[in-house]
């Protein structure tokens, strides 16, 4: 199978409090090169995922990474992840959804923040192929989301492959996140940078599919609500974005998780107010809340400014040790 090699890079932001760990977190932290073995899987629908792997020891837990928006292997958190796996001698994969692996795929739908029965299917197919390791999985951002719905959603079951779960950074209530992110700086930045790659892919998709997509709406988009409405409800099968947002949410689902889960949200994450955080009253008894004062959006760094990279992976090592111990 293919190998591929995840680069590093460096480029300077300066913004205060957690807009800054955000954009550092993404821009300027330097995290070492990844070795990893890519593997498409031929889905029976005609469309396709992609996995990269880092292999470890023979009997070796895996930690299966679901990644952001836009996210993949080459995203700083993944590469500092799947650095921590390989240097513990574990197994380490990046379940790519849909579109995500550098390939647009194939079918007139996309990923979304939902998509419980595509992360139900990577982590089988994952299991099929270590079927004795210990699973831990980990989602990030709109991944977090995605995977925390499903271990809601599967309450007990999903104990039968996954050990242990965290989900990082996760946009827990996707109406409150919407709306954050469509006002003030969170427009101008974050929505208008995530906007120009999201709308290539679905104005690539309208170009195949013209019947589905209005690419003359799409292409003047400039909020989540209007793409999520236009793009993500429409290929999806959701009203509109608040049909959809409302839905997917994975924070009412919180309450029956059954596999012990780590939740990990910054109260300064610009992408979710600290009030919409979940209560412990508002979880099951298996998941851990983890709600620091700083961090930002996977971000995370320690020590004095400009800080240091390592602390998350370190922490969901820390998680995952407790079981594989």
């Amino acid at each position: 199978m293919p190998v591929r090699e995840i680069t590093a890079y460096r480029a300077p932001v300066w913004l205060p409090g957690g807009h800054l760990q955000t954009i550092y977190s993404n821009l300027f932290i330097p995290i070492p090169a990844v070795i990893c073995r890519r593997e498409r899987l031929e889905l029976s629908d005609g469309d396709f995922l992609d996995f990269d792997w880092v292999d470890g020891r023979a009997g070796a837990p895996v930690v299966v990474l679901f990644h952001g928006l836009e996210g993949s292997a080459d995203s700083p958190y993944a590469r500092d992840l799947m650095t921590h796996v390989r240097m513990r001698g574990w197994h380490g994969v990046v379940a790519h959804f849909r579109g995500c692996s550098g390939e647009d795929n194939r079918l007139p739908r996309a990923y979304f923040a939902g998509d419980s029965e595509d992360v139900e299917y990577m982590l089988r197919h994952v299991r099929s192929r270590l079927a004795d390791a210990p699973l831990y999985a980990v989602g990030v951002s709109l991944g977090g989301n995605a995977l925390l719905k499903w271990l809601g959603e599967q309450g007990e079951a999903a104990r039968a492959l996954v050990e242990r779960a965290a989900g990082v950074s996760a946009p827990l209530d996707l109406t409150v996140a919407g709306h954050t992110l469509d006002r003030g700086f969170n427009r101008r930045v974050y929505t208008a940078r995530f906007l120009v790659t999201l709308k290539q892919k679905a104005l690539r998709k309208a170009a195949r599919f013209p019947r589905v997509l209005d690419a003359e709406a799409v292409a003047a988009a400039t909020t989540f609500r209007e793409f999520d409405t236009l793009v993500t409800a429409r290929l999806h099968g959701f009203r509109d974005a608040e049909d959809y947002w409302l839905k997917v949410s994975s924070k009412p689902l919180l309450h029956a998780i059954a596999v012990p889960t780590l939740v990990i949200n910054a109260r300064n994450d610009p992408f979710l107010p600290a009030w919409a955080l979940p209560s412990l009253a508002e979880v099951s008894p298996a998941v851990l809340l983890e709600q620091p004062e700083t961090g930002g959006h996977v971000a995370f760094p320690s020590g004095p400014f400009p800080g240091r990279p390592g602390w998350l992976p370190r922490r969901l090592m820390q998680y995952f040790d407790t079981e594989a111990g």
